[in-house]
C-alpha cells in the first residue's frame, strides 16, 4: 500500500515586498511591532493577500494508546485516556476551557484507544484498532495501519475546511506518547535519546531514567529499514501519525497551522522529513516545560511565540497563542497608513 501523496507548495514570495510595504507605512516606527509584523507577511503570504483574515479557527485532537505503556514509562495510568475523553466530551479539560475563551471549535477523535465507547456522542469514532503494539518488541502498527492514521487526520482536515476553517491547530491524548516523540525527535534529528527523554506525565528522575532505558532498548531492537515512513509506523502512535496526515492536508490547502507542544513538534518535525515546504505555513505556538522541546525547535529554526512552561498538550498552547496572532491580523488591517492618518513618516 502506497503512502498517500499531497501536492504541497511553498507559498508564492512575490507578494511579500507589498505586504512589508504596508506595514512599514503604518502608523508606527519602521519595525516597532516586531513579532506581530512577521506573523501579518507570513498569513498574508499562505492566503496570498494584502488584507490576510483568520475564519472558523479549529483545534483537532486525536487521541490512541500506545502499547509501549506496560513498560512502565508513563507517570498516568492507561485507562487515563478513556477517562479523559468523557471529560472532554463534558467539557472539563484544559483544552475546552481554552477553545471556550478564543473561539474554537473543539473536536476529539479515537483514533486508536484501548476502550469501548459504543457509539458516544460527541466522540469522532475512527478506531483503528484498541492501541498500538509495544514497539519494545515489534513495530507499533503496520503500514496499512499507518496509512489509515494518515488519512483519517486528512479527513479530518478536508472537513473543517469545507466548515470555513482556515486556521487550524492539532492536540494530542494518549499516554506514553512523549516516549513515542521523543524516539521521532531523535532519529529525525541525529540528536542523542537522553536529550529527547523527559518527564512527559510527571515522572521523577528514576522514573526518566528507567524511561530512557526502555527507550533505548526500543530503538536497539529496531529492525526496520530506517526510512521516515518506517520510523513513522515502528516507533509512533496512531494519534500523532493522524496529526502528521492533518498537518499534510492542512499545508495542501492553504491553511495556517498552529503547532502546540513537543508531540505536535515532532509530529510537524516528521511531516516536513516527508514534506519540508509544510513548515511555511507553521506557526509555533510556544515552547513548553518538556526537557527536549526547546531542542526540537531549535533544530527546526522554529521561534515559539510563548514561553509559559506548558506541557498539557492536547493544543492548549496552540490556542493561548492565537491572540497574538489575531493580533497580527489586526494590525495589518485595522491600523491607518500614514498617508490615510495625515500623519509625517518618522523614520
Amino acid at each position: 500500500m502506497a503512502m498517500r501523496k499531497f501536492n504541497i507548495q511553498a507559498p508564492d514570495k512575490k507578494i511579500v515586498p507589498a505586504l512589508q510595504d504596508k506595514i512599514d507605512n503604518l502608523t508606527k516606527p519602521k519595525g516597532s511591532l516586531g513579532r506581530l509584523e512577521e506573523l501579518a507577511v507570513q498569513i498574508g503570504t499562505i492566503q496570498q493577500t494584502l488584507s490576510p483574515i483568520l475564519r472558523t479557527p479549529q483545534n483537532i485532537v486525536f487521541a490512541a494508546d500506545h502499547g509501549i505503556v506496560v513498560e512502565g514509562v508513563s507517570f498516568s495510568a492507561p485507562e487515563v485516556t478513556a477517562q479523559q475523553i468523557y471529560n472532554f466530551l463534558e467539557g472539563g479539560g484544559g483544552i475546552n476551557m481554552f477553545a471556550r475563551q478564543h473561539h474554537f471549535i473543539l473536536k476529539v477523535v479515537d483514533c486508536g484507544i484501548n476502550a469501548d465507547f459504543g457509539d458516544l456522542p460527541g466522540l469522532i469514532h475512527r478506531k483503528i484498532r484498541k492501541s498500538t503494539s509495544n514497539y519494545l518488541h515489534e513495530a507499533a502498527m503496520s503500514p496499512a495501519e499507518m496509512e489509515q492514521a494518515i488519512e483519517i487526520g486528512a479527513e479530518m482536515v478536508r472537513l473543517a475546511y469545507q466548515e470555513g476553517t482556515n486556521i487550524i491547530s492539532f492536540g494530542e491524548l494518549g499516554m506514553a506518547n512523549t516516549s513515542a516523540s521523543s524516539i521521532w525527535m531523535s532519529y529525525f534529528t541525529g540528536i542523542p535519546l537522553k536529550a529527547c527523554v523527559g518527564a512527559g506525565s510527571g515522572l521523577d528522575s528514576q522514573g526518566i531514567a528507567h524511561k530512557y532505558q526502555v527507550l533505548q532498548q526500543a530503538m536497539n531492537n529496531y529492525r526496520g529499514n530506517g526510512s521516515t515512513t518506517d520510523i513513522l509506523r515502528w516507533f509512533g502512535g496512531f494519534e500523532m501519525v493522524a496529526a502528521v496526515g492533518a498537518m499534510l492536508q492542512a499545508a495542501e490547502l492553504k491553511m495556517t497551522v498552529i503547532i502546540d507542544g513537543f508531540i505536535m513538534t515532532n509530529c510537524i518535525l516528521a511531516a516536513s522529513k516527508l514534506y519540508p515546504e509544510v513548515l511555511e505555513y507553521c506557526i509555533f505556538g510556544h515552547q513548553g516545560d518538556e526537557s527536549g522541546h526547546r531542542l526540537v525547535l531549535e533544530a527546526l529554526h522554529a521561534k515559539p511565540l510563548l514561553h509559559l512552561n506548558l506541557r498539557l498538550g492536547e493544543g492548549t498552547g496552540a490556542i493561548c497563542a492565537y491572540p497574538i496572532i489575531e493580533s497580527a491580523i489586526h494590525m495589518i488591517n485595522e491600523m491607518r497608513s500614514f498617508k490615510e492618518a495625515a500623519v509625517t513618516k518618522y523614520f
